[in-house]
């Protein structure tokens, strides 16, 4: 891992100073630790709000479960955080999906968090405990690091003292003897405040290969994580916020066979500015390091294939956001962000067990976005209208093939670089119909750059070999839709939303012959579906839900794929939570998910079936700040099939049981 300590040095060098803010300043000022408050128009756009209880309640603890919470949110494979391969965490929306990149934006706190070699999102090191809610805006279009969100925007919000308490803290077994270790202290200081935390996940996993399919060296998904953050947010003055974040996170898992080990490590830095006087302002710069290995074991000798020792790769970005007081009823943004995204894979090649050549991949991409929007606020209705402007390059890509002396052989080639513009905008309106009535609608554009791991590296998930594609073309999205949201009784809130979106030259994994597929442009990605949301709440007891459908189709005129629905898409995604809170400190909950028909490949060969799960949450208060957590995941131990390739499969989460406590202290 490479070191943070500087940058760590630094944000705690500027944000001290606040700290020793006079205590007849402090009654005065009030600090968040967030950005700038949303327009008014952002409703326009379909969002869902996950809330921190629904966050505490995720039966296994993981942030991936968390997020289904918002039905259509999904990874590219059924698999939970714990084991999957990390570099098929792309998280996407509404069918909108391909390959394993994320096509859908995730920032925390307004920073993004996607890999920046492969593109997917570190979900091990985004722990649930350390968020005050979640934003999930479906559909293309944003503001900042706008170009990316061609399947919507999760937008993450760090919780503070107010949610956290001063220590929290939590410690819990399960049925395999598997073990969950998390803290978080949250003190004030001065006007501002701190957050300190820290979590450990370890345990010998679940067979993810079926009874029938095992071998000798077939093994549990052995997984080992760690991670922790500091932030620290400062007054500077009355309207004006310092936040600092810095994190570092390590994740090791083993997969299907022994010696297949997998694994990812980072660490983060970002500083960030908030103004909430009359020109109100948002500055944000960071800095992200991140590396990736993976051993790929032969299905057949199990003997090694491939040893992706290393993938170094550095993110880099910035981004400021003003809001002048231009009146009249108008909220007005005006700003420019910058993301850079540097990397190169590292890898052995092996025959019968030994090294027979080396392989390097790279480049850089980068992209500067400028953008304004504008929010109109005329009676009940609100307007709103924004553009930008991307300047995108893809440089230095290369790819290198040496024997075992080291000599360059007649595969390897440098690839050309390529720069252009690219214009995107999103419209929408928002009429406040009556006190219990609102609608709305929209329209916009997007656009995603291939990431450098759909450039350059190919990859084998036995018997399939993928292979990269250096002319990949920018996906662009186009898409519309109108819903409407009700409130027909005190407590109750619904929504439905009909969409229809479409992701031209979409990037996706295009079988070439039994054995080998390749990342191509196909023409596009066409999706359109409803969504529906629903929630009751009613003194101590709340009920709330979503359900997806989504017709999803690839358009490939010529080729085997034409019309067919996108791989790992299913039609229908339902999740619902029923919860009751009878005292403080209480909580009881059941979720029940659903997820339906998905297929492994382009060409529909191998499907994976419908499963539905029940998962449960219990807190019980004990004596003091202490309360027992029980939690169960899939308890009625459904059959999960994650991945089906011909004869093997593999599958997901078993009916898991945990037990532990809870430490809160106010």
């Amino acid at each position: 891992m490479r070191p943070i300590v500087p940058l760590a040095v630094i944000a705690a060098g500027i944000a001290t100073p606040a700290f020793a803010a006079e205590e007849d300043q402090a009654q005065q000022i009030v600090v968040t630790g967030e950005g700038l408050a949303a327009t008014p128009a952002a409703p326009a756009y379909d969002v869902q709000q996950i809330e921190r209880d629904r966050l505490l309640s995720a039966a296994s603890g993981r942030i991936d479960d968390a997020l289904s919470a918002a039905a259509g949110v999904q990874q590219f494979r059924r698999s939970d955080s714990r084991s999957s391969n990390p570099s098929a965490q792309g998280i996407t929306l509404r069918a909108l999906g391909g390959n394993a990149t994320s096509r859908t934006l995730v920032l925390l706190d307004g920073v993004p968090m996607a890999d920046p070699f492969f593109g997917y999102i570190p979900l091990s090191a985004i722990a649930p405990e350390r968020l005050g809610r979640v934003s999930v805006i479906r559909g293309g279009g944003s503001g900042a690091f706008g170009a990316g969100a061609v399947a919507g925007t999760i937008a993450m919000t760090s919780a503070g003292p107010a949610q956290l308490g001063l220590l929290t803290g939590s410690a819990l077994v399960n049925d395999r003897g598997e073990s969950e270790l998390s803290g978080t202290l949250a003190p004030r200081l001065g006007s501002g405040f701190a957050v300190v935390s820290g979590r450990w996940d370890r345990g010998q996993g679940f067979w993810t290969t079926p009874a029938s399919q095992r071998v000798p060296a077939s093994t549990r998904a052995r997984f080992d994580s760690w991670s922790t953050s500091l932030r620290a947010v400062a007054p500077l003055t009355p309207d004006i916020e310092l936040q600092a974040r810095v994190a570092a996170f390590q994740d090791n898992r083993t997969l299907r066979f022994k010696g297949a080990d997998t694994g990812m490590n980072g660490q983060d830095a970002s500083l960030r500015l908030v103004g909430r006087g009359a020109w109100a302002f948002d500055a944000l710069a960071y800095l992200q390091t991140r590396d990736f290995y993976n051993t790929v074991i032969s299905a057949t000798t199990f003997l090694p294939t491939l040893d992706q020792r290393k993938t170094p790769s550095t993110g880099a970005g910035a981004k400021f956001e003003l809001r002048p007081p231009v009146g009249g009823g108008h909220v007005l943004r005006l700003g420019a962000d910058w993301r850079s995204a540097e990397g190169r894979t590292i890898e052995d090649t092996y025959r019968l067990g030994k090294v027979s050549g080396h392989r390097r991949a790279g480049g850089t991409n980068s992209d500067v976005g400028f953008y304004l929007e504008d929010d109109w606020t005329a009676g009940p209705l609100v307007l709103t209208a924004g553009a930008r402007a991307d300047r995108w390059s893809v440089r230095n890509g290369f790819y290198e093939v040496t024997n075992l002396a080291g000599a360059i052989q007649p595969a390897s080639t440098t690839y050309a670089d390529r720069a252009g513009w690219e214009g995107s905008f999103r419209g929408g309106a928002l009429l406040h119909a009556t006190r219990a009535i609102d609608l709305r609608g929209s329209v916009y554009t997007g656009l995603r750059q291939p990431t450098l791991n759909e450039l350059y590296r190919q990859f084998t998930v036995f018997p399939i070999t993928t292979l990269a594609n250096a002319n990949l073309r920018n996906e662009k999205l186009f898409g519309f839709e109108g819903g409407v949201d009700l409130r027909p009784l005190e407590g109750v809130t619904l929504g439905l939303t009909a969409f229809d979106n479409e992701v031209r030259h979409a990037i996706a994994n295009v079988t070439i012959d039994a054995t080998t597929r390749q990342r191509q442009n196909v023409d596009a990605v066409h999706a359109r579906g409803i969504e529906a949301s629903a929630s009751y709440t009613a003194s101590r007891f709340s009920l709330a839900g979503s359900l997806s459908y989504t017709d999803a189709h690839v358009r490939a005129p010529g080729q085997p794929l034409d019309g067919k629905r996108p791989s790992q898409t299913p039609r229908w995604a339902a999740s619902a939570t029923a919860s009751w809170q009878p005292a403080e400190r209480w909580r009881l909950a059941l979720t029940l998910r659903h997820v339906g028909l998905q297929y492994e490949d382009d060409l529909q060969s191998d499907s994976l079936a419908p499963a539905t799960t029940l998962d449960a949450f219990a807190q019980v208060p004990l004596a003091g700040p202490f309360s027992l957590v029980l939690r169960g995941e899939n308890l009625t131990d459904e059959v999960i099939v994650t991945r089906n390739s011909g004869s093997t499969q593999d599958l997901g989460t078993p009916r898991t049981i945990w037990a532990g406590l809870r430490i809160d202290m106010r």
